[in-house]
């Protein structure tokens, strides 16, 4: 069985599909480890975010993870530890 594997890329397109981009933010730069609230993501941009990432990957993320100094990095992480999880453990 193939395993997915959630990269910085994938999290861009959510990202622009669900809640767009701020003009002042370039996703291409070097983003993984700044907050989602300076490149200009509130947090029902990020619950739009987590219900796009569940859909396409059929992971759940706590809150958490989405608020208090959450980062691209620790979300991407955060959905790979999940992808890698056995089933019986998710």
């Amino acid at each position: 069985m193939e395993t997915r594997h959630f990269t910085l890329d994938d999290l861009r397109r959510i990202l622009l599909e669900g809640a767009g981009a701020d003009d002042a933010v370039d996703l291409d730069g070097e983003i993984l480890d700044l907050g989602f609230d300076e490149l200009g993501y509130e947090s029902l941009a990020l619950l739009e975010t987590s219900s796009r990432i569940e859909r396409e990957y059929g992971v759940s993320l706590d809150d958490e993870e989405l608020t208090d100094g959450a980062t691209p990095r620790r979300l991407i992480d955060a959905v790979n530890d999940r992808l890698s999880a056995p089933a019986d453990s998710v």
